[in-house]
């Protein structure tokens, strides 16, 4: 039940984050913005993101996943619900950025629930369970989003969402549980003490947080952007591009529990799957920006899914074991916020390359760099015993 409570407040809070990629062309011609506009509201839904993370984590660590995930879920419930009523670029950017804020709590929060409530022997397959809630954000946001988008419109669809953030929200204060009855875990460590306790920031946690910044770079740049860029690109219909992302959604939710219970089973040893996913996600990423036809992007959809998703857990479990589960909501929010700094640069970046070459090519080598960074930083990576 636990492990479901902070799926689904990541799933949700991930189709919040991403639902502007899939609605940025119908929000766009109705605020009359161009489309290098489109990328920056990303940006600014990262810059609060990013600062969330942080102090979601040590918040984690204080209070416990329960509170900080229910009062995540509230505050994302009213500023997604708000951002419907956006009348210019500069209120839509402020409320994207608040949008940020509340929503980086969510996963700092998770990671502490399931690291608390499961063991090491099998942590890798409940993180990767965990963590397959992005991809089934990505299969709902471009599957479902353009279809409702398409009959209520783009703002009615960011009140839907909303409401159903503050459902859960009230679900998970009443009955998510912060521990095991059966942890043996000790209490975790309060206030200045744990920062000053924090021996996590050490070289290895400097190359996962430069890993996962590469990683994250081309997964949600490729999340915010593929659809945009196919239509751009190569002139297809919306809801045919939202398919492919959601065939390439659905590869990575199959991925993500495959791949912890792999490195369960080589017991817990997680490098070397890392270096080998990241390299995957790189040619992944290289081969499907050579693509033109319809047929090619579909056939192609689930190698690129699986490579933009599979290697997360392996990241987030070695972060938490890395630090010790006691400080596993500090250690997963603040690697986070490094990770998703590649997010909220990917998106504006891949948007100016794109405009300035008009080539759906260089835009698909720009998102391949960040993978290709990711594994060179994983080779250095010392791979360590954790709780």
């Amino acid at each position: 039940m636990v492990l479901f409570f902070a799926w689904a407040g990541l799933m949700l809070s991930t189709v919040c984050r991403l639902a502007w990629g899939t609605l940025a062309l119908p929000a766009g011609q109705s605020l009359g913005l161009p489309i290098a506009a489109l990328g920056v509201f990303v940006t600014a839904f990262y810059v609060g993101y990013v600062l969330s993370n942080v102090v979601g984590g040590v918040t984690t660590d204080r209070i416990g996943g329960r509170a900080t995930l229910s009062v995540s879920l509230l505050g994302l419930a009213f500023a997604t619900f708000c951002f419907g009523y956006t009348p210019s670029l500069a209120v839509g950017l402020v409320l994207q950025c608040v949008m940020g804020l509340t929503a980086g709590a969510d996963y700092a929060a998770g990671v502490k629930l399931v690291s608390t409530w499961f063991a090491r022997h099998e942590r890798g397959r409940a993180v990767g369970l965990l963590m397959s809630a992005s991809s089934m954000a990505v299969i709902v946001t471009n599957a479902v989003l353009p279809g409702v988008a398409t009959n209520l419109g783009w703002r009615n669809t960011y009140h839907g969402l909303g409401i159903c953030a503050l459902v859960l929200s009230v679900l998970t204060a009443v009955i998510v549980r912060n521990h095991s009855v059966a942890a043996n875990e000790q209490a975790p460590e309060r206030g200045a003490k744990n920062l000053r306790a924090a021996a996590f920031l050490n070289r290895n946690f400097i190359l996962l947080g430069l890993a996962g910044c590469g990683g994250f770079w081309g997964t949600l740049g490729f999340a915010s952007w593929a659809i945009s860029l196919m239509v751009k690109g190569h002139h297809m219909a919306p809801v045919q591009a939202g398919f492919i992302v959601a065939i390439a959604g659905v590869a990575g939710l199959a991925s993500k529990p495959s791949i912890g219970w792999l490195s369960d089973r080589l017991g817990g040893r997680r490098k070397a799957l890392t270096v080998v996913s990241f390299l995957f996600f790189f040619v992944a990423l290289l081969m499907f920006g050579q693509l033109s036809d319809l047929g090619a992007f579909r056939f192609a959809a689930p190698f690129i899914g699986i490579g933009a998703f599979v290697y997360s857990p392996l990241l987030v479990t070695l972060v938490a074991e890395q630090s010790g589960i006691n400080r596993a909501g500090s250690a997963a929010g603040i690697a986070n916020a490094v990770w998703q700094s590649g997010s909220a640069m990917s998106p504006a970046v891949v948007g100016l390359v794109f405009q300035a070459t008009h080539s759906f090519q260089s835009a698909f080598a720009t998102l391949a760099l960040g993978p290709l960074l990711g594994a060179i930083c994983m080779l250095f990576v010392k791979e360590q015993t954790g709780q």
